[in-house]
């Protein structure tokens, strides 16, 4: 899930920067070429409906594999940007329909309790994946462009992507468990009707609106922070940014950023899994996820040189925002995808979680080129209010639904 995702939001836009490409144009374009992962609810029911959630899985990664290679050749034309963009976008096609399968493989294979224990785990390997795009291979690129050139760089970057992408859909055509057998169609109006039937069966949920409100306004400040970081890295220090080279802002998101996310994850899955799904626990990890952008804030007014404060600074950063994501999946998975389209429902419940993300990301370019830097991030820190707000208001399911739909769970994993 992690490796696409973040070669389309992050690692692209720092591409596109050292191609001279402007921060609004980068801004805008790679956020709405996020918009499948907003929409993949349209066609996540028909995935119930044909062969495996295995087989889904594997396809759209070899799929995605071989259209990172794709990408890579087209950094060599005129008009590059605009081919980029639009492989980019089948990408975002494909890894999109990935990960409403892989969701689907998770939901199945694992009762409620599993779900909370490793939902850490989950978040700290796509969050690997995460640090190793924006930070290992932005470090790998920033080094290449010293000796090869900026295109050719990023050509053997994506190159490796796709590389990386086809080894994993071979791995796990082999081992993974098939997530369930599909609902078979008879027709194609059957098939519609499903979708018919999965689209007013999700919007009957308890208290929907509330949880989806929470969804969206959950990241409405990270979909500003995080856009624009990298390239507040990057620009000039005249400029309000902090005039870092390719390599040195991989270094901070691969080393720093990676340690600090991971143990973010991993302990925030535990302490859930512990204490619960409840307001308490739900209000502290939001805390964690949107406090720590302060340190954003701190980065454009102080605009220290010392390598190391930065990398403090993101390092806090990282491991707030891997602790308090954890709150946001675990509550899709108890509180969003529970009832007879589990796999269906958790996409429409994460499609607009990346709504979330996607609307607030494509106008961040505009507001840090009319605020500056300094400003903008002040802003963000204004822009969590909401978070905290719908994470008060929430209703949430009681504890013992949880506890007898997991008892319901396991006895039906018994029986298989």
């Amino acid at each position: 899930m992690g490796l696409p995702f973040v070669a389309l939001s992050g690692a692209s836009s720092i591409m596109y920067k050292n191609m001279g490409i402007s921060d609004t144009q980068i801004a805008f374009w790679t956020s709405l070429i996020m918009l499948p992962w907003t929409i993949k609810p349209l066609w996540g029911p028909f995935l119930e409906m044909y062969k495996t959630k295995k087989f889904f899985v594997y396809t759209t990664q070899i799929f995605t594999g071989m259209l990172f290679g794709l990408l890579a050749l087209t950094l060599q034309l005129n008009h590059f940007f605009a081919f980029s963009i639009a492989i980019l976008t089948i990408i975002a096609f494909s890894g999109s329909t990935h990960d409403t399968a892989a969701d689907g493989v998770y939901l199945n294979e694992l009762t409620p309790k599993l779900q909370a224990r490793f939902v850490g785990w989950q978040g700290a390997f796509y969050n690997i994946a995460k640090v190793f795009s924006g930070g290992v291979l932005v470090y790998l690129a920033g080094q290449l462009e010293k000796s090869i050139g900026i295109q050719n760089a990023w050509m053997v970057v994506m190159f490796i992507y796709g590389i990386i992408m086809v080894i994993l859909g071979l791995y796990n055509m082999r081992v993974l468990p098939s997530g369930g057998e599909a609902q078979k169609a008879n027709s194609v109006k059957e098939g519609f009707d499903t979708l018919k039937d999965v689209i007013v069966t999700f919007f009957q949920k308890k208290n929907i609106w509330f949880s989806l409100c929470f969804i969206v306004f959950y990241r409405f400040a990270e979909g500003q922070a995080i856009k624009i970081t990298p390239l507040f890295f990057k620009a000039a220090r005249q400029q309000g940014g902090l005039g870092l080279s390719t390599s040195e802002i991989g270094l901070l998101y691969g080393v720093f950023g990676a340690i600090a996310f991971v143990i973010g994850s991993i302990v925030a899955g535990y302490y859930v899994s512990n204490k619960g799904l409840t307001r308490r626990t739900l209000l502290i990890l939001c805390t964690f996820f949107n406090l720590p952008f302060a340190a954003y804030a701190f980065l454009a007014i102080a605009q220290p040189t010392n390598l190391y404060v930065i990398a403090s600074a993101v390092a806090i950063e990282y491991f707030g925002y891997g602790y308090g994501f954890v709150g946001l999946i675990l509550f899709m998975m108890q509180n969003i995808a529970p009832g007879k389209y589990k796999m269906a429902h958790y996409a429409f419940g994460s499609g607009l979680m990346n709504l979330g993300f996607m609307i607030p990301s494509m106008i961040s370019g505009m507001l840090s080129d009319y605020l500056g830097y300094k400003e903008f991030f002040i802003w963000v820190l204004i822009a969590t209010i909401p978070a905290f707000a719908v994470t008060w208001l929430v209703p949430l399911r009681k504890p013992e639904e949880v506890t007898a739909e997991a008892h319901t769970d396991e006895m039906n994993l018994t029986k298989e």
